[in-house]
Formats: C-alpha cells, structure tokens, sequence
C-alpha cells in the first residue's frame, strides 16, 4: 500500500462511513402471537420466464419488523467572542471575561450554552420481546465518544418506544438496543456465505427520515473493502437504492432473511448512484450475539501493522501482487512478536488459508479463536517457512489508540533546518539524520536513518506518496543511515534487474510503512 491513499480509497471512506445516517430491519415474525414468517418465499414469488417478479407479498411480511431510529442529544456550542464585550468593559470593568458573549457560559458562570442534535436512521427488531439491531455510529455521542442521550424506535404502525442500548462495537459498527413489547414481528439471520453476485436482494429503511421503504437490486460483489484495512472491511455492494437514513436497515434475500445490514455508500453527491455497501451476516451475528449477552465482542489479535502486496510493493520483493500481506510494524510482546513474525515478513497463508485481497490477515486473524494455535506461512529472505501463533484477544479501540501516533511536522525554513549538502536518488534530496532534522521532522532524538529534505514532484516517489521531512529507514530491507547507502542499494537493484525498490519510511510519530518506489525508467 502506498504511504499516501488513493484518492479513491480515502473518498469513499469518508463518504460510506460520514454520510449514510439510517437502516432497516432483517427477516420477520408477525401475527399476534409473534409468529415466525416462513424461511420459504411463496412459490409465487420464485421469477417465472417472460413474467414480472413483484416483491410484493414479501415486503408486506417484512415491513412491520423494520423500525426507525431517532436520536437526540445536547452538545455543547463553542463560544463565540461578541465584538461589544471589549467596548462594554471599557465603561463597566465588572463584567466578567465571557459574559456577554452569546456562546459563553450563562449570566452567573453556570452551565454552558448547548444544543440539541439528533439523528435519523434504520433498525429492525430480531426477537418479539423487542431487541433491535442499529448501526453504532446512529447511537454514539457526538464526535464519536459516549452516548446519544434518548434513543427512540418507531414501528410501520407509528407506535414509538424508548429504547435502551444494551450495547454497542465501534470495530465492527453494530449496536443493540432493547425496547418493551410482547409479540413484536421480528426477522431472522439469513446465510450470507451463501450469497452470490447477481443475486436479488430488497432493502427496507428510513430514507431521509421518510419512514419504511423498500428498494431492491441485485447483490453487485461480495467482500468489497473500503478501507483495504480491519476485519470488517468486507461488505456485499449492491444497486439497490441507499441513502441517508437507510443505515442500520436490513438487506433480505429473496427467502425474506437478513444477510446484511446497511452501512454505507460511495457516491460523489451523497445520494445513491447505486453503490451500496451492507455488513454481511456471518460477520453481524456473532458480534449481536455477544452484545445481548452483555459482552465485548471477542476477536483474534496478532499485534501487527500490515500492509497488501500491491502492484507497487511486489515488484521491490520479486514476489506476485496481491498474495500476501507485508509486516510493517510489530507490537512489542504481542502474539506475532512471540511468535518471531519479524518487520519484513510477507505472511501468505493463515491456518492454511491464502492471504489475498478478499481474505486479509485482518480478517482470518479476527474469526479465528482466542487462544488457539495456528501455523502461518511467511516469505522471509526470499524463503518461505511456517511459524505457529497463538491467537490473542483483539485490545479495545482506545487501547489500540494508545498505541498508535500522530503525524508531525516536517522540517523547513524557521522549523531548525540545518544546512546540508543533500545527494539525490529516486528524484530525492537525502541527508543523513541530524538532532536538528530531527526536531523540526517530529522525530524521536534517537532515530536512526536517511531524512528526505525535497522531493521532485515529477518523480515516482513523488506519486508514491513520499514527502519531505519522511525518514527512510532501510532500502529493500537493509537498514540505512547515510544516503550513499541508500544511492548504493538503489544501484545494486538495478543491476539485479529489479523493476522498483522496497522503502520502509516513517513520518513524524506516525506508523512506519512500506513503498515501493519505481526505477525502470531512472
């Protein structure tokens, strides 16, 4: 992966996880007594050549068990400076800084002027005694900390309960909520491994806040990630119409059971273009299952930063694309670190599965069991040999962000540049690391490596991401401190008749990565 996202792949993140604020419900009971619906669509329903499909008769039984999520919650306002105080004070110095500021605290110094915010979105009830999958992202806090403060779920009839959150993943971004009722209609987990591109699905959500419903298309690929990154980057898309509020709804097949719940869409305008992404349901289910029991979803750990063989990083390893993933960085004393995984590894099979775009360490790691024991198959030097792993327990996300760091500044005029005389290679101005680079790039005093002090913007490393200020810290694995050794292993690569170089750079206090950098042409 290179060290600065495509466009691409950063746009359609923001977008599927910021704009869709809605959903729907999954496969259903109804009748008084809370009735299962049947697992088998009529045979009515089933297409017949040269006659129309209705979803009809199906939408009917599913609709009751899709509700309507409606938040609210009192966020602070930022205070805003009123251009009279200052004048006001001159003539009466009593007033208190901020008292007549409308954003400011109220007469007296109480409490702060809020707000109230809100959302709208989709849910569906899976049990009749009233509990209910959502997205997380509908019920958590402002700024994604805490809680919403009241949390309300409206049925097709118009009836509204409270609702209680009985819990909520951020990681996989599902939540659980609980409302009081006897004999609701409810729907049921439907075999999302089963699923198939080209297959017909209906969604059935609150679009625009519009109340239930329902769209259908056709299932347009299965594990599609967004992110290229975590276990849940692994949606089924479709061309069933999304838009904001359909969050948390259900997607049903054809049997009127839920094998996704959507999530997200890519669009450039923020309304379907018929790019839907929905969490499949052997993903959903385990996580919902241990939010009802009140516990923390468990997954599997390994304690690596990883990244995909991409078509820039593979050539640098001889190795083909997208088979296998490369350690870029190790947690201390984590399961892949007690394991001997070392910085470099290209890890391309997991308990005998084969890493690849749509199966991700990430992934395999997630689903299998803490605990357990599995071999994996890593390429290191050029050779292949198998380490056997036990499987931790994933750490919460504010333990996992404890552990990361942010990026910093990089070094230029004012920031403490020292005078160097730089070398050149890959279309770069190198110079080794000094105490005074390394404060102006937000480096730790004890780094050791090769700083980029400029960067031609027309050169490979340049598209590959590389910015002034990073730190090159070795070159197709071999550590570098001066930058004749890094115009040294550049040169040995081309006379082995490599087609583009390994780099692992480290910005500021962020992440260490790994970039492969063309040299064909240079």
């Amino acid at each position: 992966m290179r060290l600065k996202e495509s466009g691409k792949v950063r746009y359609a993140y923001g977008v599927a996880m910021a704009l869709l604020l809605g959903g729907t419900a999954f496969s259903l009971a109804t009748g008084e007594a809370g009735a299962q619906v049947a697992q088998n669509a009529p045979s009515a329903l089933a297409p017949r050549p040269g006659a129309p499909m209705s979803f009809a008769d199906l939408s009917a039984r599913l609709l009751p068990a899709v509700v309507n999520i409606s938040t609210k919650q009192r966020v602070p306002v930022r205070a805003q400076a009123d251009p009279f105080e200052e004048f006001f004070r001159r003539f009466d110095p009593t007033i208190p800084q901020g008292r007549c500021a409308p954003g400011g605290q109220a007469p007296g110094g109480t409490s702060p002027r809020t707000r109230e915010a809100g959302s709208v979105g989709s849910g569906f009830i899976i049990s009749p005694d009233g509990y209910v999958v959502t997205n997380n992202h509908l019920v958590q806090g402002a700024g994604g900390q805490g809680t919403v403060d009241t949390v309300t779920v409206i049925t097709t009839d118009r009836k509204e309960y409270p609702a209680r959150i009985v819990g909520r993943d951020a990681s996989s971004d599902l939540a659980v909520l609980k409302i009081e009722g006897r004999n609701l209609p409810y729907v049921n987990w439907g075999d999302s491994t089963r699923a198939r591109v080209g297959d017909w699905v209906l969604a059935i959500g609150n679009p625009y806040g519009l109340g239930g419903t329902v769209t259908s298309g056709i299932i347009s690929a299965l594990h599609r990630g967004i992110t290229g990154v975590g276990a849940y980057d692994r949606y089924i898309q479709t061309d069933a119409a999304i838009n904001m509020g359909n969050s948390g709804g259900p997607m049903f097949d054809l049997n009127g059971n839920v094998i996704g719940i959507n999530s997200a869409l890519i669009s450039p305008t923020g309304a379907s273009v018929g790019i839907g992404l929905s969490i499949p349901a052997e993903l959903a289910k385990p996580v919902v299952d241990s939010l009802m029991r009140g516990q923390r979803p468990q997954r599997g750990y390994l304690g690596v930063g990883l990244q995909a063989l991409d078509e820039d990083l593979a050539p640098s390893l001889g190795l083909p694309k997208d088979n296998g993933e490369i350690v870029r960085s190790i947690v201390p004393g984590g399961p892949g670190a007690r394991a001997g995984l070392q910085q470099g590894d290209v890890i391309v099979r997991v308990n005998g599965q084969p890493v690849t775009p749509d199966q991700t360490v990430s992934y395999l790691i997630a689903n299998t069991p803490v605990g357990r024991r599995v071999p994996i198959d890593i390429i290191r030097g050029g050779r292949r040999q198998t380490l056997q792993v036990a499987v931790g327990e994933r750490p919460t996300d504010e333990q996992l962000a404890a552990l990361g760091g942010g990026g910093g500044a990089t070094p230029g005029p004012g920031n403490g540049e020292a005078p160097v005389a730089p070398q050149r290679a890959l279309g770069l101005s190198l110079a080794q690391l000094t105490p005074e680079l390394a404060r102006a790039a937000n480096l730790p005093p004890a780094t050791q490596g090769v700083i980029v002090t400029a960067v031609d913007p027309n050169s490979d490393a340049a598209d590959d991401g590389i910015q002034r200020g990073d730190l090159i810290l070795s070159v197709n694995q071999q550590q570098v401190t001066t930058p004749a050794q890094v115009i040294a292993s550049v040169d040995a690569a081309r006379r082995s008749g490599r087609t583009s170089v390994l780099l692992l750079v480290k910005r500021g206090t962020g992440p260490e990565a790994f970039v492969g950098v063309d040299i064909s042409g240079r």
